[in-house]
């Protein structure tokens, strides 16, 4: 059964002259708790992709469901939503807010989402530990290491238990076993049930993911299932 599904998806910019092409006709179903890696050349409209599955832009011509739902169907609001308590996402460049120490960071999206501060702290410090994190829990972003910033992303993508996550190059500004690492913690995500696409220019990370999904120019050029 799919959670996420995207038909016949195509992203235009612009128009005449100036139209690209982003994505044509994309036709891509991940089955709920799978791992996807999604590779591809700058400008093969990756982050595209990404952006659309998570309803933070709209295609032009197509359809995007997740978990059943057809993203056209819900409004501005009812989209914003879906994203707080069903999507994660996970960045290359991390998004962390500089003011905000690592644990105000990660209950920030349960206490916009209407929790009280203390649940939201309280689940956020379970999260950190988690990835552990916890004796950084009153670090802010730049005390913290390339690895540990993405390990505080991460835990602030999951702490609401989303069903799907989106990661966008989440290893791209690691070193290699940093970025391992990262992968892995992604890959225990993946065996509690989390449904996760991720995007890598990274063929070895790909190469360890049981699904890897190639895009060229915006189409879909090769879909290889490994388990």
């Amino acid at each position: 059964m799919s959670y996420l599904d995207l038909r016949d998806v195509t992203k235009i910019y612009g128009e005449g002259a100036t139209e690209v092409h982003a994505l044509t006709r994309i036709d891509l179903s991940v089955e709920a708790g799978s791992l996807v890696a999604v590779m591809g050349a700058s400008g093969s409209g990756k982050s595209t992709l990404l952006t659309i599955a998570g309803s933070l832009e709209d295609p032009t011509t197509g359809e995007v469901y997740v978990g059943g739902r057809a993203l056209s169907s819900l409004s501005r609001n009812g989209k914003a939503r879906l994203r707080r308590q069903t999507i994660g996402y996970v960045f290359q460049d991390f998004n962390l807010l500089a003011g905000l120490s690592a644990l105000e960071n990660v209950s920030l999206p349960l206490e916009l989402d209407g929790v009280s501060a203390r649940k939201a702290q309280s689940a956020a410090m379970e999260s950190l530990e988690d990835f552990g994190l916890k004796d950084r829990a009153s670090h802010y972003p730049d005390q913290l290491s390339g690895g540990e910033r993405q390990r505080v992303a991460i835990a602030r993508a999951v702490v609401g238990e989303p069903a799907l996550l989106l990661a966008d190059e989440p290893t791209g500004n690691l070193d290699s076993a940093t970025g391992a690492e990262i992968f892995a913690l992604l890959g225990r995500l993946h065996d509690r049930g989390t449904t996760i696409l991720l995007v890598t220019h990274n063929e070895e990370l790909a190469a360890d993911s049981p699904r890897a999904v190639s895009l060229r120019d915006g189409r879909i050029e090769r879909d290889e299932r490994r388990s």
